[in-house]
């Protein structure tokens, strides 16, 4: 019997929409239903492999994996329905040196996170994995607490348990259409058998996610792609206990099943799947066996296990798969339409991810905020370029062929490219400009010396790249004289309206009723005085805010400040963008140089540091902000996107004379770790507070005024924090830090980089991470400390600093 509403509707039961509504009856909220089209597991999970590995490149991924595993070990016992789950261990090979170094990286970033991940010679991996040849095999490593399950049967033992905790899920019931009130906010579901209220709709409808988001205006990033694996008749020396195997080099992993074994592996060249659409009878379906699709595959593996040569093949399993752009789930509250939560897009890692990802999608739900951070998934993520599916296939297609390519440090995207370009584009490109591309804009990364013979190209290694030598340049020009970075990537938004300051002030921590012509550094705080947003406002006018954040970050903080918004509040967010094209202008030759172009007096005392002036530049009005990410005196110059061109050939023609250089985003990375600038995502984020993150002087807790998040860091400024950012330089100069290296102190694991570089100026490598403790934390307790670093399996001493490491009085900012 259908009913007639529910508080929250979930569509789809695969393996993450059981696992869903399982977290949900857990959580005690048993006015839930779950529908799923066909039959549980129907769509994609009956035919996954089956594979669990817990080490991602993210700390939180990793545990909400690791989560999935422990839960996974008592699931079976706690339903009383069979799960098929083991942990027999994931041994991961490596048959090169280059390999050798990400495998003994990957073991170190296992440290970090508390996995005890061995590295073990090819004889030890062959002890574990007998059927195996070796002689090409450099090194392995074992991780002991992953392991395989059944799909099928672990969806089901999670729905068993979903019903056990009172929550309803009916099969054969699709959901034709998502209904919307006049507000267009979510009202309920329609399905052939009536139409069920809900306040709540969470989208885990797998391969048909974006088509169905797609209906209430909602972009879910997937496409379908083939899959194939094979599956072997038994095998002579297949134990129930051999460890699930990944052969990167060869492309390939391996899972016992019914004492034979599956094979399957990520191609270079993956193919797409229902581009026009996906059938409307599709469940419980595969697709025909693609034979010499998968003979290169095949041959691969007869290198690894011979005995395959002789086994016979049950089956070879084709079953389309959704893949995302950049190989990450998609998780979350859609930007786009409040209430409407998306759980979809696990490229072939559902079943490891289901148990946690689940449990974070369910406490999302059910709370209005994520548990922890879980940015590397976060469907804000995404920007403009996701909502074009071509795009999206071009980019994931790419992402899928590099799986089991080697994961160098740095690497760029080459697909889908160029998308979104600066007025300067070209310009740049004709003068050596080396582009990276975030959130589908090309932005220069570092500049060849063309008249050199130097080639505009990335090389990548696990050692310093080819551009080590360019981005030195760079960043000394920075320091010494002057350089000219490209930025109008930068998300820019207006905030204005009579009570625009009233709102502000709420969501910043930081004082922003400031007069016009003030630029305040702010953070934005969720209820557990986590940082949410890092950006700059500037305020313009009475009414009228102008917000700048990071590339990357332009969905996600633009759907923070808009919800945060008080209700009743007369306040209107705007993205600006495309209006503003951004120069930064940074070095002890800035001021010169901006005198040169402007009738506007950029004296120190005209134009203190933390002010903005709209100033003339070459016929254009633009907004001048002295500001600086990189530690030298310097503007950030927003210009209107028509007149940048001519704002940058005269800046570039008076300061030609003055030493003044293109440069790029990783000289801004290198200049900013030597002074000590956090970035979001890395430094800090949901996770860190400012007090945790030295950031205490940034925020207005000694002003008496309310703002989100202040509660909870009066209560940890009484009780005292328990992690602290640091900066940590290596005693040898030549290593090379990437982040995720295990900091110990006093030879206990205390913590992990979570950004890493090397500073030109200082000619030392930097890293920066927070010393966690299980107890309240001091300067005191930091300085007293002896540190190391554990980079690729090997421990380097190193010193600790809580200042930065270049200009602490901010002598050269401010000058």
């Amino acid at each position: 019997m259908l009913p007639k509403d529910a508080k929250i509707i979930i569509i789809g039961g695969g393996i993450i929409g059981c696992s869903t509504a399982y977290h949900l009856g857990r959580l005690g909220i048993t006015d839930c239903l779950l529908l799923e089209r066909h039959k549980l597991t129907s769509g994609s999970t009956f035919h996954a492999a089956g594979l669990v590995g817990q080490l991602r490149s993210s700390a939180n991924i990793t545990q909400l994996l690791g989560y999935s595993v422990d839960l996974y070990d008592r699931l079976e016992a706690e339903t009383g329905q069979a799960t098929g789950w083991k942990r027999n261990g994931g041994l991961r090979l490596a048959c090169n040196d280059e390999r050798w170094t990400e495998v003994k990286r990957q073991a170190t970033t296992a440290h970090s996170f508390g996995l005890e991940m061995a590295l073990l010679t090819p004889r030890e991996a062959q002890d574990l994995w007998p059927l195996m040849a070796v002689d090409d095999v450099v090194g392995a490593a074992f991780l002991p607490s992953d392991g395989q399950a059944n799909p099928s049967d672990i969806t089901l033992a999670l729905a068993k348990g979903a019903r056990q905790a009172g929550v309803t899920l009916m099969e054969d019931t699709p959901v034709t259409r998502i209904v919307l009130d006049d507000g267009g906010r979510i009202a309920g579901v329609e399905t052939p058998q009536g139409t069920i209220a809900c306040e709540k709709v969470v989208c885990c409808a797998g391969q048909w996610s974006r088509t169905l988001a797609a209906t209430v205006g909602v972009t879910v990033p997937l496409v379908s792609v083939q899959h194939q694996y094979m599956v072997t008749e038994p095998i002579a020396g297949v134990t129930r206990d051999l460890p699930t195997l990944r052969d990167p080099d060869r492309l390939t992993y391996y899972k016992e099943e019914v004492g034979g074994l599956v094979m399957g592996g990520y191609e270079p060249d993956p193919i797409p799947w229902a581009v026009d659409g996906i059938p409307p009878d599709f469940h419980f379906s595969l697709l025909d066996s693609d034979f010499d699709h998968f003979e290169p595959m095949m041959e691969l593996a007869l290198g690894r296990v011979p005995a395959l040569q002789r086994a016979g093949v049950k089956q070879l399993i084709n079953g389309p798969e959704s893949f995302t752009p950049d190989g990450n789930f998609i998780l979350g509250e859609a930007p786009e339409l409040a209430n409407f939560f998306v759980g979809a897009g696990f490229n072939a890692f559902g079943i490891a991810s289901g148990g946690g990802a689940g449990m974070a999608l369910a406490e999302w739900v059910a709370k209005g905020e994520q548990p922890f951070d879980l940015w590397p998934v976060d469907i804000r993520r995404f920007g403009r370029p996701h909502a074009d599916t071509d795009w999206v296939r071009r980019r994931t297609l790419e992402a899928y062929a590099k799986h089991y390519t080697m994961a160098w440090p740095h690497e760029e995207h080459g697909s889908a490219r160029p998308c979104r370009r600066s007025p300067l584009y070209q310009i740049l490109k004709d003068q050596g400009a080396c582009f990276g591309e975030k959130m589908g804009w090309e932005r220069p990364n570092w500049f060849a010396d063309l008249a050199a013979g130097e080639v505009p190209e990335d090389v990548y290694s696990f050692g310093r790249q080819n551009w080590f030598a360019a981005v030195a340049r760079e960043h000394r020009a920075t320091r010494e004289a002057a350089a000219l970075f490209d930025q109008s990537s930068f998300a820019k938004f207006l905030l204005q309206g009579p009570d625009a300051e009233a709102a502000l002030g709420w969501i910043c921590a930081n004082d922003v009723a400031r007069p016009p012509g003030r630029v305040i550094y702010t953070q934005m705080l969720n209820d557990r005085g986590g940082i949410e947003c890092d950006l700059t406002v500037t305020r313009l006018a009475a009414d009228r805010y102008y917000i700048v954040t990071g590339t990357g970050f332009a969905t996600h903080d633009f759907h923070w400040i808009r919800r945060s918004i008080p209700p009743g509040m007369r306040a209107e967010l705007l993205d600006v963008t495309s209006a503003y094209g951004v120069l930064a202008l940074m070095g002890p030759r800035a001021r010169d140089i901006l005198q040169a172009v402007t009738s506007a007096d950029v004296s120190n005392a005209a134009f203190p540091f933390a002010t903005a002036q709209a100033v003339p530049i070459a016929g254009a009005t633009v907004w001048a902000l002295r500001l600086t990410y990189v530690g030298e005196l310097g503007w950030e110059l927003h210009v209107p996107t028509e007149s940048m061109v001519a704002v940058y050939e005269a800046l570039r023609t008076v300061g030609d004379t003055a030493g003044l250089c293109n440069a790029g985003y990783r000289a801004i990375e290198s200049l900013r770790l030597e002074k000590g600038y956090r970035a979001w995502g890395a430094e800090i984020g949901p996770d860190h507070t400012p007090l945790e993150a030295g950031l205490g002087w940034a925020v207005k807790l000694g002003r008496g005024c309310d703002f989100r998040g202040r509660p909870a860091l009066e209560a940890q400024r009484s009780a005292g924090v328990k992690k602290h950012l640091a900066a940590f330089v290596p005693d040898d100069p030549a290593v090379v830090l990437l982040g995720r290296e295990t900091i110990y102190r006093n030879g206990e694991r205390a913590g992990w980089l979570t950004s890493g570089g090397f500073g030109h100026s200082l000619g030392q490598a930097i890293g920066y991470g927070y010393v966690r403790a299980e107890a309240p934390i001091d300067r005191s307790y930091l300085e007293a400390g002896d540190y190391a670093l554990e980079v690729a399996g090997e421990r380097l001493p190193c010193r600790l600093h809580l200042q930065p490491l270049i200009d602490p009085e901010m002598a050269r900012v401010k000058a």
